[in-house]
């Protein structure tokens, strides 16, 4: 990296590229500083940092409020790294089997031959320079980049966990089963990912990694706890028993932020504000476990004696059970006595209705969350008929809160949604025409949209954004809420279970109050973006769009 003459330290960064009003990328000159950045805003953070995620070209910066943001950014401008904030880690060793698909193709490309490419592979000391494509999965470096290969001109489909992989100047383990373009070269049964250690990801940015070449692996198996086995088949006498499902039904609650450098998005509740109110209504914690149910049809019977909300998209709700027949409100708690069973029909608008219940649903956390990513696949699974939701006992001092407004205005059936929007991160990859485009047209929902994020129908006279330079953008991460726009030019929305990470160039970046109207769209809906002001200097003042 190079340095400062004067100091000896390495240069600033240029200005921040904004990823919305609460995050910032920076923009580094070689994958040495992205290195350093991480490692020093990782060990000292900024006052309401939440995430650091490094990629190939750039370091992203997430806030808990746009103030903390601004007043990061200033500081970034001027901050200079010296030599202690070089990364550092523990050193993982790596058995590999060297029988890839690709390993001769790797010899043939790099003239070493196959034994070359083994000697030079495990010759080396990698390091982890970045995660994101997937949790557990860690982007290694080596000295000269002595094993420098392209990509495989075409994509497998599935490549099998565990697959030992080349691709540019870095070597990575696939931990998944999943799409990849890398050049394989072998294969190993390291636990690259386990939600069940303390630390899940057995490589994480900065640790060091050695590969050693073995003839075969050793298979390690675990053993399901018996006491574990046991609890599952108790019968519970405080519960919520799913019935029926519906179309989608989740447990979410705020989310594992904090895990983007190992490939783990924060996810949580798509309407944050609607999963906040269903806990405040019934006197839970806000980032207590709700359901959160898409489209209507969930049906639960209680086990005991429950205080319930539901909030979100308006669905009619009927009681059935010992005491009669009754409807139960929107926004308001309400009784569930034992042995009752609640049915919930389609909502009259929106997309999501979200049940919180008094207490809490106490099902295992993994990785210090409840919610199900549906993406990576981490947490429960969907709810499905005959699940029991533990509920545990209140703790004193909770009351039970009043009626309240929706806390997500959603538009009449017909109207069109209006979204805040802040230019950047990659603004100027599009032509003017572009930028204004995606601000005058209504864009129509698609029905491929899910909780990854809201995808929208090509436009019928063919008015796509249109890029302004060729190439293509290094991977970089994501902020929730990113408009990233794929080589069709119709962009994608970023909901709560998006990847970290993105190849394609984001164009503008919704404002955090109004991701949970933007959750809450259906197939079909309108929409219209209007743009706001960028966040400025700490010490400017807010604009609308920047306290959002």
């Amino acid at each position: 990296m190079s340095q400062d003459p004067a100091t000896g330290s390495a240069p600033s960064p240029t200005s921040p590229r904004w990823a919305g009003t609460r995050a910032f990328l920076i923009e580094c000159a070689s994958l040495e500083q992205v290195m350093r950045w991480h490692a020093h805003l990782s060990a000292h953070p900024y006052p309401g940092q939440v995430d650091v995620l490094a990629a190939a070209e750039t370091v992203l910066l997430a806030f808990s409020t746009p103030a903390a943001a601004r007043k990061a950014a200033n500081d970034v401008v001027t901050a200079r790294l010296d030599d202690a904030d070089a990364a550092t880690g523990k050193t993982v060793e790596i058995d590999v089997v060297y029988d890839g698909e690709d390993l001769a193709n790797v010899g043939e490309l790099t003239g070493l031959g196959e034994r070359g490419v083994i000697e030079a592979h495990t010759g080396a000391e990698w390091t982890a320079a970045f995660g994101g494509f997937a949790p557990g999965f860690a982007y290694l470096v080596a000295p000269g980049d002595p094993l420098e290969v392209p990509r495989r001109d075409s994509p497998r489909t599935a490549v099998p966990a565990g697959s030992v992989a080349l691709a540019g100047r870095f070597s990575a383990v696939y931990p998944q089963r999943s799409p990849g373009g890398w050049q394989l070269i072998g294969h190993t049964n390291a636990p690259l990912w386990d939600v069940n250690r303390d630390e899940p990801a057995l490589i994480r940015p900065g640790d060091t990694v050695r590969y050693r070449a073995v003839r075969e692996l050793v298979e390690v198996r675990t053993e399901t706890s018996a006491s574990a086995a046991s609890t599952a088949t108790e019968k519970l006498s405080h519960a919520l028993v799913v019935d029926d499902p519906g179309m989608q039904s989740l447990l979410q609650d705020a989310g594992r932020p904090g895990l983007g450098d190992l490939g783990v998005v924060a996810s949580g509740a798509a309407d944050q504000s609607s999963a906040a109110q269903a806990n405040r209504l019934v006197g839970n914690s806000p980032t207590a476990a709700v359901v959160e149910t898409m489209l209507g049809g969930l049906v639960v019977t209680a086990s005991g004696h429950h205080v319930l909300a539901l909030t979100g998209a308006p669905t009619p709700a009927q009681i059935n059970g010992p005491h009669g027949k009754r409807a139960a409100a929107a926004n308001v708690p309400f009784a569930l006595y034992h042995g009752e069973q609640l049915s919930l029909d389609a909502p009259t608008v929106g997309l999501r209705s979200y049940l919180a219940v008094r207490g809490g649903l106490a099902t295992p956390k993994v990785l210090g969350s409840r919610s199900t990513d549906v993406l990576s696949g981490i947490g429960p699974e969907p709810l499905s008929a005959g699940d029991e939701l533990p509920v545990p006992p209140v703790a004193p001092g909770h009351a039970v809160g009043q009626p309240e407004a929706p806390a997500v205005e959603l538009p009449e059936k017909g109207g069109a949604a209006v979204l805040r929007v802040t230019a950047g991160p990659r603004d100027d990859w599009f032509t003017p025409e572009s930028l204004e485009n995606l601000t005058t047209r209504e864009w129509a929902v698609s029905s491929q949209s899910n909780r990854v994020g809201v995808r929208f129908e090509p436009p019928e006279d063919q008015s796509v954004l249109k890029r302004s330079r060729e190439g293509e953008l290094a991977s970089e991460g994501v902020a929730t809420g990113s408009l990233q726009v794929p080589h069709s030019g119709v962009p994608v929305l970023f909901l709560a279970d998006h990847p970290v990470t993105g190849g394609y160039p984001v164009i503008g970046v919704v404002v955090p109050k109004d991701l949970p109207l933007a959750a809450q769209l259906p197939p079909g809906s309108a929409v219209r973006f209007t743009l706001v002001d960028s966040p400025r200097p700490a010490h400017a003042p807010e604009t609308p769009g920047e306290s959002a």
